[in-house]
Parts: C-alpha cells; sequence; structure tokens
C-alpha cells in the first residue's frame, strides 16, 4: 500500500509532468527509472500515458509500483502550455535552445511535450510567448482513469482562485477514497496562508491520508547543487513546523543535494519528487533512435538514473 511505503521514508517519486503527454518519451523515461529502483510514478492525468506506464511495468514484471495523477487550477503553471505569436515572432531560436522538453522546433510547440515552465517566454525579445490553459473536465477524465487502479490523485493548487481549489477538491474527495496529493507553492501565498489553505483542505480528511507537495520553485530543476533546491527544504520546513498530521514530499528543483540539505536542516520528510532534473540527466539516452534496441545505451542511462534514485532512497 502507497500509505507503508510513504512511513517507510526516504521514497523517491518520478515526476514526468503534470502537462507531458509524449508518451514515447514517458515510456522510455518510466522503463529508465524502474530499472533504477524507483517505485512512485508522477503522470499527466491521460489514459493513454497511464495505460503506456502501466504496460512498461507490466513488461518490466514490476507489479509493486504506485501510480499518481496530477491536474491542477487554471492558473497553475503545470498545467500551461505555451502559444506563439507569430506577429511578434522573428524566428530567433532562443525558445527552441531553451525548452528542457524539445516542445519547440521552428517556431512551433508541440503541445502534448510543453510543460508550461515558462522558459522560454523568459528568453524572447519579442514577448512573442504566452501561456493558455488545457483545461481537463474531472468528471470527465477521473471515472476512467480510476478504472485502471490508480494509487493517488494529486491537485496542483499554485494561485489564488479558491473557489476552483475548493470545487476540485470536494469532487476528488467525494470520488477517490485513496491518498491524495496536494502540490503547494508560496510563491503567490504567505508563510501563514499556505499553511491556512492546507489545514482548510484536510480537514476534511483522515489524518495522515494526505500528502503535501512542498514545491519550492516549481519546475526550476536543473542544476545539481544546494542553492537550486533551497527553496524545496525551505517550503518544505515551513510545513513541517506546523505540524500537520500529512505525509511530507519535497519538490521544486529537487537533485541528488535535496536529502543532504534536508538532513542538514533537521527536515523529518517522506518522500522526494524529482521531475526537472530527473528528465535532464538521461535526456540525451532518451532521444537516441536506437534506445530500444542498444543496450549500452539503457545500461548507461539507468547508471546515471540510478544516482538520482540512490541520493533518496538510502
Amino acid at each position: 500500500m502507497l500509505k507503508e511505503f510513504l512511513e517507510e521514508k526516504h521514497c523517491f517519486k518520478l515526476v514526468c509532468g503534470a502537462g507531458n503527454e509524449d508518451v514515447e518519451s514517458i515510456r522510455r523515461l518510466v522503463y529508465l527509472y524502474a530499472l533504477a529502483g524507483c517505485r512512485f510514478f508522477d503522470l499527466s492525468a491521460s489514459e493513454e500515458v497511464v495505460d503506456a506506464v502501466i504496460e512498461i511495468l507490466h513488461g518490466l514484471n514490476i507489479f509493486d509500483a504506485y501510480l499518481c495523477v496530477s491536474v491542477g487550477i487554471k492558473s497553475d503553471p503545470h498545467c500551461n502550455k505555451a502559444v506563439i505569436d507569430y506577429n511578434k515572432c522573428i524566428n530567433c531560436g532562443s525558445c527552441e535552445s531553451i525548452c528542457p522538453q524539445g516542445a519547440i522546433h521552428n517556431a512551433k510547440v508541440t503541445k502534448s511535450k510543453c510543460i508550461g515552465c515558462g522558459r522560454c517566454w523568459k528568453v524572447c525579445p519579442r514577448v512573442a510567448i504566452s501561456y493558455t490553459h488545457e483545461e481537463k473536465k474531472l468528471d470527465e477524465i477521473l471515472p476512467q482513469l480510476l478504472k485502471k487502479g490508480i494509487d493517488c490523485i494529486e491537485l496542483h493548487v499554485i494561485g489564488q482562485d479558491e473557489n476552483e481549489i475548493f470545487s476540485k477538491w470536494k469532487y476528488i474527495n467525494e470520488h477517490f477514497d485513496g491518498l491524495l496529493s496536494i502540490c503547494v507553492s508560496r510563491g503567490k501565498l504567505g508563510d501563514e496562508a499556505l499553511i491556512e489553505r492546507i489545514t482548510k483542505m484536510i480537514d476534511c480528511r483522515e489524518p495522515y491520508s494526505t500528502i503535501i507537495q512542498a514545491d519550492g520553485f516549481p519546475m526550476s530543476g536543473g542544476d545539481d547543487d544546494y542553492k537550486a533546491t533551497l527553496q524545496a527544504v525551505a517550503t518544505a520546513e515551513i510545513v513541517q513546523n506546523a505540524k500537520l498530521p500529512v505525509f511530507l514530499m519535497l519538490s521544486g528543483g529537487t537533485n541528488t543535494k535535496t536529502t543532504e540539505l534536508a538532513r542538514m536542516c533537521m527536515i523529518d520528510y517522506n518522500a522526494v519528487a524529482v521531475g526537472s532534473y530527473a528528465r535532464k540527466i538521461v535526456k540525451k539516452y532518451i532521444e537516441r533512435p536506437d534506445f530500444w534496441t542498444n543496450e549500452y545505451v539503457i545500461e548507461d542511462a539507468v547508471n546515471e538514473a540510478k544516482v538520482l534514485v540512490d541520493s533518496v532512497v538510502l
């Protein structure tokens, strides 16, 4: 059971991306990290993605893995997609070169790959990039996903629309009786408001039936240093100090230094979720055309992934 898995602490969760629906890259990513020892996977709320991941895991004879699907509110960046205004775009290639997902080519965005990280918007010299929210209606997607035996639903609540947050939270609670996860960040909230929101959301739930994913700096992973992971640890400390009956998960800029810094700061965490950095270190392998046929590519990729997984679980 996922609850017992979290109680063991030092769990590693691979974040494939709430907005990532590039099925083939997800298949390869999950394959590598499953071989490296990961047993907890965070996925887009897509039937096609969930089916592909289940197929990969069962093909490896792995039946003890846990699947979490992520949904968000309109203001949450995890569910946004980049849009290019061609009246402003000068096709300079800045967005293409910086996109960590390879979602932009010749000034065209492949929506299935875009994760809404915001990097392209920051470097665009003509302010030609904006974002749209890819709405997923819970009453349409969750009934089908629940039939597949998912273990957790995560709601991203980075934003200030309380009505939308609690409307979606109410629906999820009414239709799923497993562990729920709340992905929170203090980017648009003060510390007190952050804890007030969490407290209000868990008020209707049993103790330790909720995971708080403390997202220090959403989708900021990339560098493997203490600075990159500092905000993840700082946000986790705020949640820990509130002494709430929840499981604590660190995310947002997480890397191989996260657990070391968390222990130095005496953070009693249950799990670490790694997305951007986990994808970055195996990207060159995943993109190879001979991925499925070259055993040396797989071996090297798994070895790199294992260093990251072991930094959390050991």
